[in-house]
């Protein structure tokens, strides 16, 4: 077994004796196919015991069980809820919960894998690495990425064959990257170099020598390499303890943490963002805040997108949707009462009221937003679907109208759009006006003829009889 001193957490036996009784009950839950209770008292109990390997085998299985039945994964908000903290082990379980409830999802595993090596839990390092392996080569498209989280964690680990095994795959996805292949070879040469036990499963095991193995990691500082990002990373946070009120300072770091686009770093960001804006009062810092929840919640939506046909997944991404665009109405009008001159920040309120049809919400809003030239022809689109969506034809018919007389360029995406809405106005109408229709469908099929569905409008107008 690994000394204190290794990094390796050592579990006290009442702990596991504790954490025991959790994993009983836990299994219990699971066999009568109460898969969420089981998953949280998997979670209490390994948060006891967190080098409990069976019990992190367990709540996989009961995660994919949950998976298999239909179960979904945790909405936006309640993911968001779980923020990054400074205790490693901590970390760990909050990526593993995350992971429990989506399975299938590469960065929870990374994350998983490691906060497990900086908590010292090496043996849930060593069981998470294989699954990450197997799920990002096997993903369609799998991120060079997590081979290097593979890598780095195997080498904080000393586990040279299992790194070079990583960095293998990221050599086939990158053959004529020369850095990487020399970092190949340099493993392969370490893993033939490599005398010790380091292919057992159990560090309890594989780390008895203290002696021989802090001699490794001394050896290993040599080809250790930092990666830049997190260098940059610490440097800056250094620099932000040294005058932690300096804004420059703060505006570095969260820069820096933002380009990382993990959830780990950006919610580390925003908590720094959080504290100024509580200290100071200003809401920049809050809506620097906010942008990155808006970022996240992007980010969400285009990997929940679902493939052609998938109907669940349908459900999920529309769920979803509505979701993210209450959680950015809630942005964008918080802001737009800090800062009333920002027309940019009411014309995204309006976008938002409309998508969740509050159209006499968005109405106004839209009116007054239209007044400035940088929104003009954009609101005033806007608000012409707005009225057709609220069953105001006429008025979505007139507006139109006068804002194609305006608006001068022909043929361009936003002249495309005007003339097809002002057709649907018409078309809305009662009775239709469908001569008027038909002019501007026609006008619309001849700028673009895979415009929208201006053709099979047309036909339908010109043939009503038609099946």
């Amino acid at each position: 077994m690994a000394d204190q001193d290794d990094g390796y957490r050592q579990v006290p036996p009442e702990d596991r004796e504790k954490a025991k009784r959790f994993f009983d009950a836990a299994a219990a839950k699971a066999g009568a196919a109460q898969y969420d209770y089981a998953i949280e008292m998997y979670l209490a109990g390994l948060n006891l015991d967190p080098e409990a390997v069976d019990a992190h085998r367990a709540l996989r299985d009961v995660s994919l069980k949950r998976k298999a039945s239909g179960g979904k994964g945790l909405g936006m908000f309640e993911k968001m809820k779980i923020k990054s903290s400074k205790d490693d082990k901590q970390n760990m379980l909050n990526a593993e919960k995350l992971l429990a409830f989506d399975p299938g999802v590469c960065s929870y595993m990374a994350d998983l894998m490691t906060s497990a090596v900086k908590a010292g839990c090496y043996d849930t390092a060593l069981w998470i690495g294989p699954v990450l392996l197997v799920a990002n080569r096997d993903s369609p498209k799998p991120d060079i990425k997590y081979y290097f989280v593979l890598r780095d964690n195997y080498k904080a680990l000393q586990r040279w064959r299992l790194a070079a095994e990583a960095l293998q795959y990221a050599v086939a996805m990158r053959p004529e990257d020369l850095d990487l292949a020399k970092e190949l070879k340099d493993l392969s040469v370490r893993v033939t170099m490599d005398e010790g036990a380091y292919e057992e499963a159990d560090f309890r095991k594989s780390m008895r020598d203290k002696e021989g193995q802090q001699k490794l990691l001394e050896e290993d500082k040599d080809i250790r390499t930092v990666d830049a990002m997190a260098r940059q990373i610490a440097e800056a946070e250094k620099e932000l303890q040294a005058d932690p009120h300096e804004p420059g300072k703060l505006i570095k770091l969260v820069e820096l943490l933002q380009k990382t686009d993990t959830l780990e770093h950006e919610n580390r960001a925003i908590e720094l963002l959080e504290e100024a804006y509580k200290r100071t009062n200003q809401y920049r810092w809050r809506l620097m805040m906010h942008r990155i929840t808006l970022r996240q919640l992007e980010r969400t939506e285009r990997a929940l997108r679902p493939a052609p046909g998938d109907q669940q997944a349908l459900a999920e991404y529309t769920a979803f949707r509505k979701e993210k665009a209450e959680k950015e109405l809630e942005i964008f009008t918080e802001a737009s009462e800090a800062y009333p001159t920002d027309q940019s920040l009411r014309f995204e309120m309006a976008r938002r009221l409309r998508e969740l049809q509050r159209f006499d919400e968005a109405i106004p809003v839209l009116q007054s937003v239209r007044n400035d030239p940088k929104y003009r022809i954009d609101a005033t689109v806007l608000l012409g679907m707005s009225f057709l969506d609220a069953q105001f034809a006429d008025e979505a018919a007139d507006t139109f109208a006068h804002l194609a007389e305006e608006y001068q360029v022909r043929g361009d995406p936003k002249s495309l759009e005007i003339y097809y809405w002002w057709g649907r106005s018409l078309e809305a109408k009662n009775p239709p006006d469908v001569a008027a229709a038909l002019k501007c469908y026609s006008q619309v099929f001849q700028w673009n003829a895979a415009f929208r569905d201006v053709q099979a409008r047309i036909r339908k107008l010109r043939n009503p009889t038609a099946t």
